[in-house]
């Protein structure tokens, strides 16, 4: 069965983004990752680069981890104010929104649908695992689906911001099994967690 991974840059003190909610390695951001991180990026998850970091990087591996990119209204607003109406055409592209009443993009697919009953049909389906990219809200919405935390740890601390989850994820613990690390130049640290089997959300 496909597993649903939260792939995910975060602060030291969890913290996806800040207040307002903007991209913390876009424009403007507080943090610009090192050229080691965006080459494991490259390397290792090339499908989760946009596709204009893509061309400007020349990549163009398909990537092996992931085939579908799910997204909330919030996240995909990042991109639309950036004018870019799908960031990821080279994958499936989901959008999770009640407001957008039909897509700016083509290749994009906006679903009104419960979040959770909708991955959990995409993880009966066929193919590579899906991805969340945010934002915080979809994320607490799906906290009892996520398989697997890919958490890009960012060396710094902001105070406050977005959390990992947002603020409305069920609450309780929820144990999970560190299964890999890669220290990168410069101090970030993508680290891998798998949900502990029999673990609720």
């Amino acid at each position: 069965m496909r597993k649903l991974v939260h792939f995910i840059a975060s602060t030291l003190d969890g913290f996806i983004a800040g207040p307002d909610g903007s991209d913390p390695t876009g424009p403007g951001g507080f943090w610009t990752p090192s050229e080691a991180y965006v080459r494991h990026l490259a390397e290792e998850y090339p499908e989760t680069l946009p596709g204009p970091a893509r061309a400007a990087l020349g990549v163009t591996a398909v990537g092996t981890h992931f085939d579908t990119v799910v997204e909330g209204r919030g996240s995909y607003a990042v991109g639309l104010a950036a004018g870019v109406t799908d960031a990821y055409p080279h994958l499936r592209h989901i959008v999770f929104s009640r407001t957008l009443t039909e897509s700016p993009d083509p290749h994009v697919e906006i679903v009104a649908d419960d979040p959770a009953a909708t991955v959990q049909d995409l993880k009966r389906g066929a193919g590579k695992d899906i991805w969340l990219v945010g934002g915080g809200a979809l994320a607490g919405a799906l906290y009892g689906e996520i398989d697997r935390l890919i958490v890009k740890l960012s060396p710094l601390t902001i105070g406050t911001g977005i959390p990992l989850f947002g603020r409305s994820a069920a609450s309780g613990p929820t144990a999970w099994d560190l299964t890999g690390h890669t220290v990168i130049d410069g101090g970030a640290i993508f680290l891998t967690y798998d949900r502990q089997p029999g673990t609720p959300g």
